[in-house]
């Protein structure tokens, strides 16, 4: 059993010394932040991406890996489309935490500075578009009347909407 199947997992004081305050931040395009200092290491942004969860009592976000737990600042979406797929023609969401998902017309949106945002299948989570992910989507992507984008799945074409806070 790990720590984190406990009923009272989240109720537990930081260990000795620490706090469940952390300085990691994930950026609009992104990119983990701890103090100031871009995280570079492959593995520990991947690491990240894997682990973002909310709080279940405060709906805070927190980084979480079974074992122990901080908060963290999420800037824009918790996560990222960083690349398109295509098999046998169908767009294929390739996902900052590893995850893959088939695109569905219904869940896409475009947001402020014209970004498009998906509903990630699992987490429920909002997953923003990276700008090379954005730009592979123009196979399936027809201007309509009024300036509307448009997206083509599957025969059928249908506008993007707007969300705009």
């Amino acid at each position: 059993m790990r720590p984190t199947d406990a009923p009272d997992f989240f109720e537990r004081p930081a260990p000795e010394g620490r706090s469940r305050e952390s300085r990691i931040r994930l950026d609009p395009q992104g990119q983990f932040w701890h103090e100031g200092a871009r995280v570079e290491n492959l593995r520990m942004r991947r690491a990240f991406a894997t682990w973002i969860a909310r709080h279940p009592v405060n709906g805070r976000w927190v980084l979480n890996n079974g074992y122990d737990w901080v908060y963290f600042a999420v800037e824009d979406a918790p996560l990222f489309v960083e690349r398109i797929g295509e098999p046998a023609g169908t767009p294929l969401l390739v996902l900052s935490d590893g995850s893959t998902q088939i695109l569905a017309r219904s869940e896409v949106w475009i947001g402020q500075n014209d970004a498009v945002y998906v509903r990630q299948y699992t987490s429920n989570f909002t997953a923003k578009f990276s700008r090379e992910a954005q730009l592979q989507l123009e196979p399936w992507l027809e201007e309509l009347t009024a300036g509307e984008i448009g997206l083509a799945l599957n025969g059928e074409l249908r506008a993007i909407p707007r969300r705009v806070p």
